[in-house]
């Protein structure tokens, strides 16, 4: 069951064992979230604007994006419970940026998100991919 954990065996050390199927931990927290947040936020009509969406999804998604990336670095490294914590963080702010992208597609917050990630994630990829190292 694949996608349920996206990690293969040398990174088990990233996921739970729920009812003997591995669930990645960072997920376990994005994911439910993020679905609870949309239904909130369309159950209580929230606006499509706040004047703090940007610096609001941004400083939620960061701690995610940090946290992976130090992984990246350090394979071993790391907790689950952190992993966790920030992909509850990040599935706030992903609810938060696909609830007005529902409505009004692809609005400035996502965009800016979306930014945000590909300034930490491609470096990171490139600097940690296998074959960049000797």
């Amino acid at each position: 069951m694949f996608w349920l954990s996206h990690h293969h065996p040398e990174e088990y050390n990233r996921t739970y064992v729920l009812g003997g199927v591995r669930v990645c931990a960072r997920c376990l927290g994005t994911y439910p979230i993020l679905f609870a947040t949309l239904v909130a936020l369309f159950k209580l009509r929230a606006p499509l604007s706040w004047s703090w969406d940007v610096p609001m999804v941004l400083g939620l998604t960061l701690p995610a994006l940090v946290d992976w990336a130090v992984g990246r670095f350090r394979p071993q490294g790391g907790s689950n419970a952190v992993r966790t914590l920030t992909g509850i963080l990040l599935g706030m702010a992903l609810g938060r940026s696909l609830f007005i992208h529902i409505q009004r597609p692809l609005p400035q917050v996502l965009v800016w998100q979306a930014a945000l990630v590909a300034l930490v994630a491609i470096p990171v990829m490139f600097a940690t991919s296998r074959d960049s190292k000797p």
